[in-house]
């Protein structure tokens, strides 16, 4: 069994997490978010045009199709280009249709959908809605799961804690994309949101099993064990499986950031960075905290 020293070194660990929580926060309030169209409404053409660069796709929205503010991406492995607009006609659309074909042999459109400002607003409203129920009704779950457990610390604070990781998880990788957006052009998307939600799911579920443990422990050792040495046992006992089972997820992420789709690239970032992150919250902050916590009350 693994041995690792969570309750005698958290000030470490506990640090590490503050320093990147508040540099994801920082970057947060002062770069924003670079919004995609799904919540600033627009539209997301996609087509294939054999044998064509990039360069010369982009210089044609620029000339022939007189649109200066095109977001053009390229997918090498589907042979697919990406373009994203703003509002565009449906007079419009069959216009560039009929320009890029006369220019490209083999042009195809594949799709075209257009989103409009208020639906986008919706969306971003919904979006926010669902990360907050989310992270509510979690946090609820674990106080109920854990209700019958009372001393030394009570269950709701069990569920505050898990709420507590679980903003952690999500606020590096979020940090993370505001940043990308500022110095480059990555923007946010509903994918983005799904990935979150991906990312609090698996993340709490790593952070439930280290839990458990510490229950099943405090009803053998609670008169025998410190608090802090119960905590220090359990994490050991679930760590190679923590590890292990993670692994195996970020080694299918890493794949498919390389390999997948480009459209998908910064969505399987955002899930790769929350997984890592979650990963280390479920061992070296949530349980920490709660020992934390424990020592606090008990002053």
């Amino acid at each position: 069994m693994l041995n690792v020293n969570v309750i005698g070194k958290r000030k470490i660990y506990l640090s590490i997490s503050g320093v990147l929580v508040g540099a994801a926060i920082l970057a947060i309030i002062v770069f924003g978010f670079r919004e995609g169209i799904d919540f600033t409404g627009g539209t997301l053409w996609q087509f294939k045009a054999p044998n064509v660069a990039i360069e010369d796709v982009s210089k044609s929205f620029v000339e022939d199709l007189k649109i200066n503010d095109a977001k053009l991406t390229y997918d090498a492995t589907a042979g697919m280009f990406f373009a994203r607009l703003k509002d565009v006609t449906e007079v419009e659309h069959q216009d560039f249709i009929k320009t890029l074909s006369a220019k490209y042999d083999g042009f195809e459109e594949l799709s075209f959908s257009s989103i409009g400002p208020s639906v986008g607003a919706d969306l971003r409203q919904k979006s926010i809605l669902a990360l907050a129920l989310v992270l509510l009704g979690i946090s609820l779950y674990i106080a109920f799961a854990f209700r019958k457990v009372y001393q030394p610390i009570s269950s709701f604070k069990y569920g505050i804690t898990t709420l507590i990781s679980l903003l952690h998880d999500v606020a590096i990788p979020a940090g993370l994309l505001a940043i990308l957006g500022y110095y480059g052009t990555v923007e946010i998307d509903t994918n983005f949101i799904v990935a979150l939600l991906v990312v609090m799911g698996f993340s709490v579920h790593d952070t439930i099993v280290v839990f458990d443990r510490i229950r099943e422990n405090l009803l053998l050792y609670r008169t025998k064990k410190e608090f802090g040495e119960i905590i220090n046992d359990s994490v050991n006992q679930t760590l190679a499986r923590s590890i292990n089972t993670s692994l195996t997820l970020i080694l299918v992420l890493l794949a498919l950031l390389f390999l997948g789709p480009a459209n998908l690239h910064y969505f399987v970032l955002t899930l790769l960075v929350g997984v890592t992150v979650g990963i280390y919250s479920s061992i070296f902050v949530a349980s920490p905290l709660l020992y934390v916590w424990h020592k606090f009350a008990s002053r």
